[in-house]
């Protein structure tokens, strides 16, 4: 019988971002596609968007670029920095193709505007891939505009002028003459077509392949402002914004007449929304209702707040079905029943489990977790006049200017919004619904305003992580080849109405998974089936959004399937990605279907990390083994190891980690890289162990670190080695795709050690703890 591939062709768009392409921030894109506009001959950008990221509008150097009369040069740095050095990174690629030396760079940060320097956003590991190219072309640009500007002035042909370190030489002539000297007559010029740019060679880069720290680096080690929360403007006041702990819950009664007569107040009232009457709620729905206490400083606004008396109407909401217990419940009746829907069916799955030499099972879980940022949501406003001025480190500023639009009344065209510097954001300032607030505030006290929120308020009213649950069950033949896989997925959202629009699921943001999603490439009778259930709080993406489970769940299962044929762990997986099965029909949505993850460049990441840690090599003591685990996502091609020790009282220390990354042909900048793959290291590894966020009658529960902790210093590994596959492929990013393997590899080294498999997160639930 022909085998037959089923996909639900409207489902793709509740990814938030998936492993093979995907939809971030709703905005559809292919992987590995040629960037639209790059300058002739030189490399695709390696995935999303046009020239100025995110298919924006031709940039120009002169917006990005200013040489100063003693030739020192000023860089724009367009994209929002919360910690993944950006703000070093493109003006590096600048710099490199304009040909000076970095030490003459000054670095200024952008305002918000997308007209002049195109797409400007933190997120998605995608500065990397939709910069390289444009960036590059800005430098490259203004080099030959300064080359062609010397040749009018010598008068000989451009052909025979070089560059370096801010100068345009003629050896035959031995003349010299810097870019400062030849900023004017270059201010008058029209920027070249792309098509004739030059690149450089990538054996003469000086800057790109270097090692250069973050321009904020001698501010955020003295202690000098540098970060959202420090900002300051002169007759500024102090907010703060206390909202039910129930999403939507309105102000029933209060004491804001005794609130009005503490010392410092100058404002204090009651914000009425309109209720959000969505089976899902939706991704960032700005302004909510609560109330706002201004005063002189923040310590009265908060001390004010302390005082506050009031009653909610907390809505729909606020019931029994919405805890964490009822969830949990539910998605164990809806798991073993009968799916809602048919992500993508290939073959027979069923009939090849049933028939198989081999049939494992097993059901995984993983709950919500906080982005907990170190530094809380705040933001700056200044409402005058019927204008916004904004302070705020917004991952995607130019929404933060439609809420603060929307909740000020006032056309986009009106807010000038200044880019600050975050500290930490991991997808949270991904909404900005602490900007809103900030811009309404300021226009009904009609003075500047600072809102600062304090850790409770982050933690209880963040877009977390969603949690979920897979049903999973899978057949070997008698060889201990993978023949058959299937997958029922539990999450969040709201069934279609039937009516065909839309996804025949609707999950909550980040609460997808798409249908191309691995294994799927390589299993010849492969199911995918969603279903979902109500869900009271917000979810958003976390760093590597729907990877973050997904990676623990695949290669936690794939590791059972291999200690189930009896093979090596590292090996099992050498040849799954070897497996081979009829191509599949293309995948709508710009995914790329299964073509877009790439066998060769995983198995080189895996190999790769099985050299380094010399897997399969050591006599460990009892108690320590090594663990396994690969994923690809934005892009980004990793392997990691773990060697971890557990000790009787389920103590666990994690020894040593190897990471191998295939993120393209160049690492732009090695000690920024080598820090985001540690970072994500550590983070990872506080997300396996102890984060969880529970809900009770639609209130979250936790609301500091002591109950939802970042990893301890004591409790990181001694060592990360980060190895990289150079491949001819276009860089991509880091930040994200680094972390997901990390927690089955250490899982999945817990169980050989131990022989126990865990199977929900975070492990604490199941006795565990760092030792």
């Amino acid at each position: 019988m022909k085998k037959k591939t089923t996909i639900d062709r409207r489902s793709f768009l509740t990814v938030a971002a998936t492993g093979t392409g995907g939809v971030l921030f709703g905005l559809v894109f292919k992987a590995d596609a040629q960037q639209p506009g790059a300058a002739k001959g030189a490399p695709p950008a390696g995935g999303r968007g046009g020239p100025a990221g995110f298919g924006g509008p031709a940039l120009k150097p002169a917006d990005f670029i200013t040489v100063n009369s003693d030739n020192s040069v000023t860089i724009i740095a367009k994209n929002p920095e919360v910690g993944q050095g950006v703000r070093s990174l493109l003006p590096m690629l600048i710099a490199e193709e304009l040909d000076v030396d970095w030490k003459d760079v000054k670095v200024v940060q952008a305002d918000q505007d997308q007209a002049k320097y195109g797409g400007q956003i933190a997120g998605g590991s995608t500065a990397t891939p939709t910069n390289w190219v444009p960036m590059r072309q800005l430098g490259a640009q203004a080099r030959l505009m300064f080359v062609n500007a010397a040749a009018q002035t010598w008068n000989v042909p451009a052909a025979e002028l070089t560059t370096g370190s801010g100068k345009v030489m003629h050896k035959a002539s031995n003349r010299t003459v810097t870019y400062g000297e030849l900023a004017s007559k270059v201010a008058a010029m029209t920027p070249p077509d792309p098509a004739s740019i030059k690149y450089k060679d990538p054996k003469d880069y000086k800057i790109i392949g270097t090692t250069v720290v973050s321009p904020d680096l001698p501010k955020i080690v003295t202690g000098k402002p540098v970060f959202g929360i420090d900002q300051t403007v002169p007759g500024m006041l102090y907010a703060v914004y206390e909202k039910c702990g129930v999403f939507g819950g309105k102000v029933k009664t209060h004491n804001l007449d005794m609130i009005k007569t503490l010392p410092g107040i100058k404002a204090a009232f009651v914000v009425d929304r309109p209720d959000v009457t969505a089976a899902v709620l939706p991704g960032d729905p700005g302004l909510e209702s609560g109330i706002a206490i201004v005063a002189e400083s923040w310590y009265q606004a908060n001390s004010a707040r302390k005082k506050l008396q009031v009653t909610w109407d907390e809505g729909p909401r606020a019931t029994a079905d919405h805890s964490s217990t009822a969830y949990a419940a539910k998605a164990q009746q809806i798991g073993t029943g009968e799916p809602m829907s048919t992500t993508r069916k290939d073959g027979d799955p069923e009939g090849a489990i049933k028939s198989a030499a081999k049939k494992v099972e097993a059901n995984y879980s993983y709950p919500f977790i906080s982005h907990a940022p170190l530094e809380p949501q705040n933001c700056t406003a200044h409402y005058k006049d019927g204008k916004v001025e904004i302070w705020s480190n917004s991952q995607i500023p130019a929404s933060g200017r439609g809420l603060a639009a929307t909740a000020c009344g006032v056309d986009q065209s009106a807010i000038t919004f200044h880019m600050v510097r975050g500290g930490g954001g991991f997808g949270r300032r991904l909404t900005n619904d602490y900007v809103a607030e900030a811009a309404y505030i300021s226009k009904e006290v009609n003075a500047p305003v600072k809102l600062l929120w304090t850790r409770e308020d982050d933690m209880k009213h963040d877009y977390y992580r969603p949690g979920g649950f897979q049903f999973l069950s899978a057949g070997l033949d008698a060889s201990g080849k993978v023949v058959a896989w299937r997958n029922h997925f539990v999450t969040y959202g709201a069934k279609n109405d039937g009516q065909g629009k839309g996804p025949a699921i609707q999950s909550v943001s980040a609460g997808g998974i798409g249908a191309t999603e691995f294994p799927q490439p390589f299993i010849e009778n492969f199911a995918l089936y969603t279903s979902a259930q109500p869900l009271a709080i917000r979810t958003g993406s976390l760093r590597a959004p729907t990877s973050n489970a997904m990676a623990f769940v695949t290669q936690s299962f794939i590791d059972e399937l291999a200690h189930a044929a009896g093979k090596d762990p590292v090996q099992f997986r050498r040849d799954l990605l070897s497996q081979t099965k009829p191509a599949p029909p293309p995948a709508p949505g710009g995914f790329g279907g299964g073509n877009a993850f790439n066998a060769s460049r995983m198995r080189g990441v895996l190999d790769l990390v099985a050299e380094k840690s010399g897997w399969g090599k050591k006599t460990l003591p009892k108690g320590t083994a090594m663990g396994v685990g690969f994923h690809f996502s934005h892009s980004g091609y990793f392997a990691e190891v773990a060697e971890v020790t557990v000790s009787g009282n389920k103590k666990v220390k994690v020894n040593k980690v190897w990471v191998a990354a295939d993120i393209g042909s160049t690492i732009i900048n090695p000690g920024q890289a080598m820090n985001m793959a540690q970072g994500a290291i550590i983070d990872g590894m506080g997300a396996m162990m102890e984060q969880e966020i529970t809900v009770d009658r639609g209130r979250v529960v936790q609301s500091n670190f002591n109950d939802h902790p970042l990893l301890r210093i004591s409790a990181a590994p001694s060592d990360i080695e980060v190895h990289y596959v150079k491949s001819e492929n276009p860089p991509t990013g880091m930040g994200e795709p680094s972390m997901p393997p990390i927690l089955p590899a250490i899982a999945n080294a817990i169980f050989s050690a131990t022989g126990d498999r865990v199977r929900a997160l975070p492990f604490k639930k199941a006795g565990y703890s760092w030792a």
